[in-house]
């Protein structure tokens, strides 16, 4: 499996790419900004964009979304955000960013194929109504896409509209931390972890 992390713009958002061999598609996760930067790793593998999936409408996460010619995956409850720069915060930088490709609304549980690769659509929201995780599950298990969900020893922010804490909490208690401790913890910013370690010492999990 090809597996590259990406980190783009002012946000460091973590783009993460995906895709079961070279000269096939690629999911790509998040691809917020710097589209040349994503691009350059495409090109390196041979790889052609399948889709692109938002753990959820936040500006600093969809602001390439249009780059690559393909859907755009989110949850129902985020899709909104995808075509109001109010609501993704992109307003804030002057920006106006809505999208203009076909977008497709996932749900809790959902799996999303690509040429091999299998994800799991887990709704944790509380940074966004429509927030996600993502579990990997073909060719490889115990990886998980956080977004803006869960970081190392980190939880994301409840304080934007549509936020609440105690949703974000209950989230990932009830979708990640039944996790197995030893799943990687992809999240939307910052470094990975892995579920025992953010168990343990998350002081927002304790």
């Amino acid at each position: 499996m090809i597996f590259e992390t990406v980190v783009v713009g002012p946000m460091q958002v973590n783009c993460y790419i995906l895709a079961f061999e070279q000269d096939s598609a690629a999911l790509i996760i998040d691809p917020g900004d710097q589209c040349r930067k994503i691009r350059e790793v495409l090109d390196r593998h041979k790889l052609k964009p399948g889709l692109v999936i938002n753990t959820h409408g936040h500006y600093d996460h969809i602001g390439c979304d249009d780059k690559f010619g393909v859907p755009v995956y989110i949850h129902a409850k985020d899709a909104a955000l995808l075509k109001d720069p109010g609501l993704n915060l992109s307003s804030m930088f002057s920006l106006g960013y809505s999208v203009k490709n076909k977008i497709i609304e996932v749900k809790d549980s959902q799996k999303l194929t690509l040429n091999g690769i299998t994800l799991k659509v887990l709704h944790t929201p509380g940074h966004t109504p429509g927030g996600i995780s993502l579990l990997l599950e073909k060719p490889e298990n115990k990886i998980v896409f956080t977004g803006d969900t869960l970081f190392l020893r980190g939880i994301g922010r409840s304080d934007l509209a549509g936020g609440s804490q105690e949703q974000l909490l209950g989230s990932i208690k009830e979708k990640l931390l039944n996790l197995s401790d030893d799943t990687l913890v992809y999240p939307g910013h910052g470094p990975s972890s892995t579920i025992g370690e953010e168990r343990k010492n998350n002081p927002f999990l304790a």
